[in-house]
């Protein structure tokens, strides 16, 4: 049977360097893997989702068609999962979450509860907000990052996206999980979510970290994604 390709996306407040570490990992253990760069999308006018839609399928236009795909979403990239996996050509295999939002269970999913607008609004300067990382104190942000170099590359990558970016809501077409899918924890701030996931039927997994830990040991992360990957 063929192997799934690997699909790793990146958190679009983020870039796609967050997951490179770890599609080194995956392809030295023989895996083929695509890391779609989303870092455009915040471009231009709502609707933001369909871009990152796009971004994807135009990145698997390197893949055969008919080949198998995991899909693999980091943080707020988990709510597009279900508009990804609808409008792919390649059968999708699996999703798997990682340290990341759900989407909600009926209904469009807003990218951002009310209490953390209200916590960007007043951050946004024409309409356009400073980088993630410059979001929180550094007594937050420094534990998230073990190397200076991949900190820095991390760091400089982010875009600046809007704030109706995080005001948008995304669709969830009806049936989108009729298919195995997994949830892998990292950080605690995620643990209600995981909870969540595992009272939806999702298989969870636990690998203790901060928020970015798949850049911290890429290893053991793209251990657990091909474990989680597997048919159960």
């Amino acid at each position: 049977m063929q192997q799934p390709v690997f699909v790793l996306v990146h958190s679009p407040s983020v870039g796609p360097s967050t997951w490179h570490p770890v599609a080194d990992h995956l392809k030295a253990r023989g895996h083929q893997v695509r890391v779609p760069s989303l870092l455009h999308v915040g471009v231009g006018v709502p609707p933001f989702w369909p871009r990152v839609v796009s971004a994807v399928r135009d990145d698997l236009r390197h893949v055969p068609g008919g080949s198998p795909v995991t899909l693999v979403a980091h943080s707020n990239a988990g709510l597009f999962l279900p508009v990804i996996r609808a409008a792919l050509d390649h059968p999708v295999a699996g999703s798997i979450f990682v340290d990341a939002a759900l989407p909600a269970r009926i209904g469009p999913t807003p990218v951002a509860p009310p209490e953390l607008l209200e916590f960007l609004t007043p951050m946004a300067v024409n309409g356009r907000l400073p980088r993630w990382t410059d979001w929180w104190d550094e007594a937050d942000v420094a534990p998230m990052f073990s190397d200076p170099g991949v900190r820095r590359t991390v760091v400089e990558e982010q875009p600046t996206l809007p704030l109706s970016y995080y005001e948008q809501h995304i669709p969830v077409p009806d049936g989108w999980d009729d298919h195995p899918c997994s949830y892998l924890l990292f950080a605690s701030q995620y643990e209600d979510v995981a909870a969540e996931a595992r009272e939806r039927g999702l298989r969870v997994a636990h690998l203790p970290g901060e928020h970015l830990h798949q850049i911290i040991d890429p290893e053991a992360t793209a251990q657990h994604l091909i474990e989680l990957a597997r048919t159960p």
